[in-house]
């Protein structure tokens, strides 16, 4: 079992409204607020109070805070280190702090270390993101996962002038969540918002099936016509077990065939959305040397795929059985090497733990690209992951 918060958010989020539900679902406030005074950052203070979104009772956090000086990622780094909080908060801090960066650095096409934040340098921003760490500690939660983002519409006026909703930083930093538009306009998705969850959500999604026991709302500032909030759902989750898919395996006897063939036939089968294909040598009629390609589809993929074979290959004649497969849980990760970005796969083992395979691929291209041997890459991308 573990022990999960489901961020539902179809107005948005911003920081304070994600720390808001967390300490309506439970997390400690003066807690909270006892390790954010270990910040070595003066002028500001924090209200915390309950109002109400279309008769709904929700939390509503405000930092109050002077007028603050930039700071450079470095800057926030020293604030958050001195504070000395747990490994774990600071680990995820740092990381959202970082993703910041990345994200306005390549908006701006200017080095990490020379990006200085405007906003999410304030200290409004730093109490959202180090609170939401504490917080997320203080309610003991294993795994973050989180709504479809509703970013809103129309334009945002910030340090660098009017800009596009959602801005060009949040866009950067949501680019492999599910968003959408709809009737509400404005920025509903902050950068804080958006660094949070985009750095510490395993996915998006519907609600996940989970046993809840508590519920938090934290409210945003506007009026929306909508009840502008977001809610925490806290929970147990079970770890998934590997879950079962009816599928269809074509085979055929191939001994006449040209064997600079075969890869090409492969290739098209994986782009005609087979699953699995492989071949086994055998022996034939009168001793003759063979092949058996096999190819695993989805049902709905039979029919196309039989034609391919029949028109690709010499053979024949297709045997097919409908068989089902067990299948682990996973998802498309992408990590960050000095060999530059590897895509993987991570799987959701039936124990709770998770794998994570590199794409060969992109380390083929990267170890090509850099004079460096492919194992090497392939093992720098699986500790980026575990890192």
């Amino acid at each position: 079992m573990k022990r999960t918060v489901f961020f539902d958010c179809p107005t948005g989020a911003a920081g304070n409204m994600l720390l808001a539900a967390l300490i309506g679902a439970g997390a400690d406030a003066r807690r909270i607020e006892r390790q954010l005074r270990k910040l070595p950052v003066k002028g500001w203070s924090l209200q915390l109070r309950t109002i109400r979104k279309q008769g709904i009772a929700a939390l509503h956090l405000e930092v109050r805070q002077g007028p603050q000086p930039e700071r450079h990622l470095s800057d926030i780094f020293r604030i958050i280190d001195r504070a000395k909080l747990s490994d774990k908060v600071t680990g995820s801090a740092y990381l959202i702090f970082s993703a910041l960066a990345k994200a306005e650095a390549q908006v701006h096409q200017a080095p990490i270390g020379r990006i200085h934040f405007h906003e999410v340098g304030a200290v409004d921003a730093i109490v959202d993101i180090v609170g939401a760490c504490l917080a997320l500690e203080d309610l003991r939660i294993d795994e973050v996962r989180c709504s479809p983002l509703n970013v809103g519409h129309g334009t945002v006026r910030c340090a660098h002038g009017l800009l596009p909703v959602p801005a060009p930083a949040t866009a950067l930093l949501l680019k492999n969540a599910p968003v959408y538009q709809n009737e509400l306009a404005g920025e509903l998705v902050t950068p804080t918002g958006a660094a949070i969850l985009a750095t510490l959500a395993k996915s998006f999604g519907p609600m996940p099936e989970m046993t809840v026991t508590a519920v938090g709302y934290g409210a945003g500032t506007r009026e929306l016509g909508v009840p502008n909030m977001v809610r925490a759902f806290i929970g147990e989750t079970s770890s998934p077990s590997p879950a079962t898919k009816e599928l269809v395996l074509l085979e055929t006897n191939i001994d006449d065939m040209n064997a600079q063939v075969y890869g090409h036939v492969m290739e098209l089968l994986f782009k005609s959305g087979a699953l699995d294909v492989w071949m086994t040598p055998i022996y034939m009629k009168k001793n003759r040397p063979g092949i058996v390609l096999s190819v695993l589809v989805p049902a709905a993929n039979e029919r196309q795929t039989v034609d391919l074979m029949f028109a690709e290959t010499t053979s024949l004649g297709i045997r097919r059985r409908a068989v089902e497969r067990y299948a682990l849980a996973r998802e498309t990760v992408t990590v960050e090497t000095k060999y530059g970005q590897i895509t993987g796969k991570a799987t959701l083992l039936p124990a709770g733990g998770k794998r994570f395979m590199p794409e060969y691929e992109d380390c083929r291209n990267a170890a090509i690209k850099h004079g460096a041997p492919l194992r090497v890459v392939q093992e720098a991308a699986t500790r980026a992951y575990r890192g």
